[in-house]
């Protein structure tokens, strides 16, 4: 314990003009559903619609992470290095993956996910596609095959044909289960399409496209070539090349920077895009320039912009009725999100309500039903009201609209307070479902609500009975009471909540350890509005000293004193409930020619264990009488948490 120590003699001189105090202290899934994916980095990802599950390579992590499609993880693979492209068996029996690090492609299993066969390829692939039963692999700037089907497998490198692929940029390759035996390869800015029904790769056309592609596909029917950037005519989006001679025809325009392209087996094609500001992912149906469903996703980092998708990472659920994506924020946390109705319109429900009305009086509610493709008129929607009497919503009767979309009913609220009406469309096979809803304020009467012991101030510990008085309501009697202690560290605490008695009254106990704002709280009803009211009351510190090293105690006058010898040290514990930061003020007073003077005070903080502890220096004279307090002062002793106490004085003199 670390003590001061402060001199009587050096006191006794404030009251001749000087003084000096020494200080001492003492002590001791939903519609679209996304899920944080345990990866470092994303190479590829792969749907698996038989059994439902996302895979998704991490080169930097050496595995492939197996996901259900709410993102769920249910199988983690390692030992993988490098692991990049990933494709899917035809039956969905194996997906492949390419392990760049190891020279090899990886058959893994898709109902047990173990790995069922290793096969070294003598290049280091990179992206895969399967077309008709055989692996096609990227490797360098060309391409290569690997066959399982007979009792060994057989590989190929080296296939590209006089095609001048470059070093330095990704080699991309598309196919269709559509298509059979069409290979299509980009890489910077050149593009082939290979017949590879045989055993090699026949060249059938070559051609360019823009360096900045980072992702290409091939359209179900084989007409087209997709690219994830190089549209002149719209400036950024898809591009789209014929297949048969790699001609550039109409694409989809995005307005930010295009990274990633992938086909459904209906055709519909989702484009990606790197966008802090706009949005990530756009569906377009086949040949449609406007998008027919697009999603922005939200900002998880630290930065003005959102999340952005990773380069590549698409994918669909074979029947359309999801895309998978993998977005990144700036922390670099991979998320893996499904995105649900891609292919349907998402229509614009507006709701609109009167901003107040009375109780029990008619009102009107209008709205407009709104899609890119018109619905038709009758299109019913269903209505729900939601006041404090039905909380989780009553039906009411079932709205159509009219030509132009737009609707209107009436209603009379039987409840006061917020009433929301929600109107929702169900969809139907191109749109997508939507609900609008608006809220009125109705009127609702005043009730009053009282609590007792506002401002009053009590002795630290003492148990105070707080009363609230609630007065007329229709059907609700309940009234929930709060304590909020003053302080950081101390949360609002819930004391009681219960139906008032035949007076009115509930009532609960604080323990007044700090000063404490009490509230009652009336919610309302039917009928009755709300109301919250509250009472401060306050606390005193607990404030104790002890005085040691006396060789005796007794009273000059009426007044206890504390005898010291003129060479002994005074010592002064002064023990205070506890708060972190808190100081507490020591005051020495001298007594002279009949008064006491004040001689100084000073703050000295206080142990965790609430102590400090104050050394006097001994005056080495006799007949000198003094007294010291230690008090808690509000603000001044580095809190706020109680009110002003101070303690009591003790007394001290000194003799030979």
């Amino acid at each position: 314990m670390r003590r001061r120590s402060m001199s009587i003699a050096t006191t006794l001189a404030v009251v001749l003009s000087s003084a000096a105090l020494a200080a001492g202290t003492a002590g001791p899934a939903s519609a679209d559903s996304a899920k944080v994916l345990p990866v470092a980095s994303v190479g590829d990802i792969v749907v698996d619609g038989a059994h439902r599950r996302v895979y998704v390579s991490d080169p930097t992590g050496g595995k492939i992470v197996v996901t259900d499609y709410t993102g769920a993880v249910r199988a983690t693979l390692t030992g993988l290095s490098g692991v990049s492209g990933l494709a899917l068996s035809a039956d969905s029996g194996q997906v492949y993956a390419a392990v760049e690090n190891g020279n090899r492609i990886v058959s893994v299993e898709t109902g047990t996910y173990t790995q069922t066969a290793s096969y070294p390829v003598g290049a280091a692939p990179s992206d895969l596609e399967v077309v008709d039963g055989r692996i096609w692999f990227a490797h360098g700037t060309d391409i290569g095959s690997l066959d399982v089907s007979g009792a060994e497998p057989v590989v190929h490198l080296a296939q590209r044909g006089d095609v001048g692929f470059s070093g330095g940029f990704g080699m991309y390759l598309a196919a269709d289960p559509a298509v059979p035996g069409v290979l299509a390869v980009g890489n910077g800015g050149d593009l082939a399409v290979y017949d590879v029904s045989a055993d090699g790769a026949a060249l059938r056309v070559k051609g360019r496209m823009d360096t900045a592609v980072r992702q290409i596909d091939l359209t179900p029917d084989g007409g087209q070539v997709l690219t994830s950037w190089g549209d002149p005519e719209y400036g950024y989006g898809i591009g789209a090349y014929a297949a048969t001679d790699l001609s550039e025809q109409t694409g989809y325009p995005i307005d930010a920077y295009p990274n990633a392209v992938r086909v459904a087996p209906d055709g519909s094609v989702a484009g990606g895009s790197s966008s802090w500001y706009d949005p990530d992912v756009h569906i377009h149906r086949p040949g449609d320039q406007t998008p027919v469903r697009e999603y922005d996703f939200p900002n998880t980092g630290n930065s003005s912009g959102a999340d952005t998708l990773v380069e590549g990472a698409l994918a669909w659920a074979p029947d359309a009725s999801q895309v998978f994506a993998v977005s990144v924020n700036t922390y670099g946390t991979y998320t893996l999100r499904a995105l649900s109705d891609p292919t349907k319109e998402l229509p614009t429900l507006k709701v609109s309500a009167p901003a107040k009305s009375d109780r029990a009086k008619k009102l009107t509610v209008t709205g407009k039903l709104t899609s890119k493709s018109a619905l038709p008129a009758g299109t019913s929607l269903s209505v729900t009201r939601t006041d404090v009497e039905s909380p989780n919503g009553k039906a009411l009767a079932t709205v159509k609209t009219k030509a132009d979309g737009s609707f209107s009913f009436t209603d009379t609220p039987p409840a006061g307070g917020k009433v929301t009406y929600k109107v929702s469309y169900a969809g139907d096979a191109t749109h997508g479902a939507v609900s609008g809803s608006d809220a009125v304020e109705v009127s609702r009467k005043a009730t009053t609500l009282t609590l007792s012991n506002n401002g009053k101030l009590y002795s630290y510990g003492k148990d105070v009975s707080f009363t609230a008085h609630l007065g007329t309501t229709y059907k609700n009697r309940t009234v929930a009471i709060y304590a909020d202690p003053f302080g950081s560290d101390k949360p609002k605490k819930l004391l009681k909540t219960a139906k008032v008695n035949s007076s009115g009254n509930l009532s609960a106990t604080v323990d007044m350890t700090r000063d404490t704002t009490v509230s009652a709280v009336f919610a309302g009803d039917a009928r009755y509005a709300g109301k919250t009211v509250k009472s401060t009351a306050y606390a005193k510190a607990k404030v104790s000293t002890t005085v040691s090293k006396h060789y005796r105690t007794a009273k000059i006058g009426s007044t206890t004193y504390q005898w010291f010898r003129k060479n002994t040290d005074p010592k002064f514990t002064t023990t205070m409930n506890y708060y972190s930061g808190r100081k507490q003020r020591l005051q020495v007073q001298v007594y002279h020619q009949g008064s006491w003077y004040t001689t100084g005070s000073e703050y000295f903080a206080l142990g965790s264990n609430g102590k400090s502890v104050v050394t006097l220096g001994a005056p080495g004279e006799s007949g000198i009488r003094a007294r010291v307090r230690s008090s808690y002062v509000n603000s001044s002793s580095g809190d706020t948490v109680n009110s002003t106490t101070h303690g009591a004085w003790k007394y001290i003199t000194f003799t030979n």
